[in-house]
């Protein structure tokens, strides 16, 4: 009996044993091998966007007062424009400023044509605005269309892994016709760390997406304020609000 369950014991610790990650890779077959490959490449790319997004983010957020105020702050509109162009091709408010100027100028340049006399001068310059809002505003997105399809669809990859261990569990009780720990805790041990790499996978995506969806929110009503202004100003020569805006500006 003592001798019985002594190796009862030993199967079960070898058993057990079988539920590691190593020995997962060292018995896993096609279908899990693509499972796991497809949840590697999903954690790279939300990964990567991750990243990028948080530098993105961070950079926009630390200059976009800084363009928007010192267009603002500058005395000459020519001097500002030649501001706006420095800056890099990824910074929104510049390029949203620079259409609403080139807007203006090109209607201003063709007064008296079949253009000024369909369109005026403040729907003119709204037009580019909004399409230059628009434009950006997607910028903004870059990436999180992945990361919401990471976050949705990772916890069903990792499941398809978990139901084929489950299946391969039942096949080997079928075959050896006993349904001890030694001939399911492989597929049994598969199957869990799929479903925890499923998860892992899929919980970053989620809360990356979350994240930067408020951060996008806020940066797009900075910019529609930004454009608000602009159209006010390319439009009529003065911010609301300004009392008694630079000649120059004008």
């Amino acid at each position: 009996m003592l001798q019985e369950t002594t190796n009862a014991a030993v199967s079960n610790a070898a058993g057990l044993s079988q539920m590691g990650f190593a020995d997962m890779i060292e018995h896993m077959d096609a279908v899990n091998w693509t499972v796991l490959i497809v949840l590697i490449i999903m954690s790279a790319m939300s990964i990567f966007w991750i990243i990028f997004n948080a530098i993105k983010n961070a950079r926009l957020r630390g200059s976009s007062d800084r363009v928007i105020n010192t267009f603002w702050e500058t005395p000459n509109a020519q001097d500002a424009i030649r501001f706006m162009e420095e800056q890099p091709k990824s910074e929104p408010f510049s390029k949203v400023a620079l259409d609403a100027a080139q807007a203006a100028a090109h209607h201003q340049r063709h007064e008296g044509s079949r253009l000024v006399e369909s369109l005026n001068r403040s729907e003119f310059v709204d037009r580019a605005l909004r399409q230059a809002v628009t434009r950006e505003s997607l910028k903004l997105e870059d990436g999180l269309t992945l990361l919401a399809t990471v976050g949705a669809t990772a916890p069903f990859v990792g499941l398809l892994g978990t139901v084929w261990g489950i299946y391969r569990a039942l096949i080997r009780i079928g075959a050896s016709g006993q349904a001890d720990i030694g001939a399911v805790a492989g597929p049994v041990g598969e199957a869990l760390i799929m479903t925890a790499i499923g998860l892992g996978v899929a919980i970053p995506a989620v809360l990356g997406y979350n994240f930067f969806v408020r951060i996008n929110r806020g940066l797009n009503n900075k910019l529609d304020t930004f454009a608000h202004d602009l159209h006010d100003f390319f439009a009529t020569g003065s911010r609301v609000g300004d009392v008694a805006p630079p000649a120059a500006k004008v």
